[in-house]
């Protein structure tokens, strides 16, 4: 049986995202504003509507207590509320200060991921409100996300149909592409699944998209920490069959190359060796731009299949970037970046630092020669 038993038409605008927690139901909307209601007769508290976005709220979200409710907005920021008496805890501005689609908390509450429309995300401490990790996806917004039940990873889904999973130090452990038209929304089952024979345990996660779809997937964290290595690299280098070159073709938007491909048997280990002349010559394929665009994209595989097969130390990733640094420089905040990406950084943003959000002192960067002398060090001995 369905009854209806009450209707709330405060909002001036369409309303986006409804939320609950154990005491509260909470609103926001195009209208700027984040509305709370006692789940006792649904009267709207007194302190309601929370207003400070200047722009379309997206998403709104409890902290597993209920205590606290973060909102996101088209104005690039993610808000912290205290529900209790309605008063702001902290301002968090998206380091790219992209529209903030997607907010959610890790189920003990530490943490707070929120998505962007250019693909950032970004994790926060929650409890100090400082940025902690970011990263971005390579294609679309973000237009969801879901924490693991044990928060030990998290998932992010984008308007171009990738799903990605996440550890807790923004590492990228897993993406494919789910949905062809985009994914809308994705959470995880709260019940674990257990393996009899391993005892291991496993999360059931549904993806639902633009393509009429709804997906159910089995995901271990364990399995992703012990394979996400050796199934990248397998995907990555020679292994590859002529099968999963034409789809690697597909995601690239290559689709219209994959005739030719197969025409010619291009496997893994051919498809790492090609070159621009065996792209004109052999292959025959005329346009410049589309050569051009081939070779990048294998580029990018040769990179991805050195990074993974050397275990690239965690020190000389880029945090803006997450790739390895070239040049590296100290900022005022005491991290290093690669200087060109810090460079864009500070003209392009505000002048705060992308590991925590806080003004910078100063804009002046340090060479670090001491790190790039320990990378050069390490690309000598991993990648000859």
């Amino acid at each position: 049986m369905v009854k209806l038993i009450h209707t709330l038409a405060d909002h001036g605008d369409d309303v986006n995202c409804c939320a609950f927690s154990f005491s509260l139901l909470a609103t926001c909307s195009l209208d700027k504003t984040i509305r709370l209601y006692s789940l006792r007769d649904f009267t709207e508290l007194p302190y309601s509507p929370l207003k400070f976005h200047t722009y379309a709220v997206h998403c709104c979200c409890f902290s597993p207590s209920g205590h606290i409710l973060a909102s996101c907005s088209t104005d690039g920021t993610t808000v912290l509320w205290n529900t209790e008496n309605g008063q702001m805890l902290a301002v968090m501005e998206q380091p790219s200060g992209s529209p903030v689609r997607v907010c959610q908390f890790s189920p003990d509450s530490t943490c707070l991921a929120s998505g962007a429309a250019d693909g950032t995300v970004v994790l926060w401490n929650a409890q100090s409100y400082k940025l902690y990790r970011c990263g971005s996806v390579k294609d679309g917004s973000l237009a969801a996300c879901a924490f693991s039940p044990n928060g030990s990873f998290f998932v992010t889904g984008s308007s171009c149909g990738d799903l990605t999973v996440w550890d807790d130090k923004m590492r990228c452990l897993h993406s494919e592409k789910a949905h062809d038209l985009g994914i809308t929304c994705c959470d995880f089952s709260s019940q674990p699944v257990s393996d009899g024979e391993q005892g291991l345990q496993f999360f059931r996660l549904a993806s639902c998209g633009q393509d009429c779809q709804v997906k159910i997937w089995i995901v271990s964290f364990t399995h992703i920490l012990a394979r996400s290595t050796e199934h990248q690299l397998k995907q990555f280098t020679e292994d590859w069959s002529e099968e999963d070159v034409s789809t690697w073709l597909c995601a690239q938007d290559l689709k219209d190359l994959v005739g030719i491909f197969k025409m010619n048997n291009i496997d893994g280990k051919e498809l790492l060796n090609l070159t621009k002349e065996s792209l004109a010559d052999d292959l025959k394929i005329e346009s410049l731009g589309l050569r051009s665009k081939v070779l990048r994209k294998i580029e990018e595989l040769r990179t991805k299949v050195k990074s993974l097969s050397s275990g690239i130390p965690d020190e000389f990733i880029c945090p803006i970037t997450r790739e390895l640094m070239k040049d590296p420089v100290i900022a005022s905040d005491g991290y290093s970046y690669e200087k060109e990406a810090m460079e864009n950084w500070i003209s392009k943003k505000k002048r705060t630092s992308p590991m925590t959000n806080l003004v910078l002192p100063s804009a002046v960067l340090t060479p670090n020669r001491t790190l790039k002398m320990a990378i050069n060090r390490w690309l000598e001995t991993h990648q000859k």
